[in-house]
């Protein structure tokens, strides 16, 4: 079933600007995409997260620095499962941005986003979270090592039943359509 346990060091992916790390096992890793201006936070996230698996997986954690950097890996891989989000970077609102980017402009909603700010007072967690399509706001300095596991698991299971049920959608759409043209021959 679903555990958590250390993953081998040559099993770990760890992709940045210079490009993925080999990946030998897992055969499919969860994509995490850390958006955050503090390359601190990129690292300790690394450190905390080494051993994580979720449902036989690790982590493939990618980085970006600006909302820029992260438009372009969101892009580039529309199966990212989990944003860990930072608001202020190059500018007071780029995370509330990137937000509307990912929602409105790539129309993803399976994709899990966390905001994860140093200043609450910028980005209010209340009006945030009902303004802004995201599925938790965490401050940085309340995310303990167990409570970001915890965080991560809650949202890598939210999204795999998130891409479950529009698979099952799709497959019934492709019935729906079968049964259509059979209905026509007949």
């Amino acid at each position: 079933m679903n555990e958590l346990a250390p993953l081998p060091d040559d099993g770990f992916l760890i992709e940045d600007d210079e490009g993925p790390s080999r990946l030998d096992t897992p055969a499919q890793a969860w994509k995490v995409l850390v958006v955050d201006d503090e390359p601190d936070v990129h690292a300790i996230t690394r450190v905390v997260l080494a051993s994580f698996r979720y449902a036989g997986s690790g982590l493939a954690i990618l980085s970006a620095y600006s909302r820029g950097d992260a438009e372009r890996h969101l892009r580039q891989h529309p199966d990212i499962a989990l944003v860990l989000l930072d608001v202020v970077m190059e500018e007071i609102d780029s995370g509330l941005r990137l937000v509307h980017f990912v929602r409105e402009e790539l129309n993803n909603a399976l994709v899990r986003i966390v905001l994860r700010t140093g200043q609450p007072g910028y980005a209010p967690e209340q009006e945030v979270v009902l303004r802004y399509d995201i599925n938790d706001y965490k401050e940085k300095t309340e995310l303990t090592t167990q409570k970001l596991f915890t965080t991560v698991i809650a949202s890598l299971r939210a999204y795999q039943h998130l891409t479950q049920l529009e698979r099952q959608r799709a497959g019934l759409e492709q019935i729906v359509r079968a049964n259509r043209v059979l209905a026509q021959r007949l």
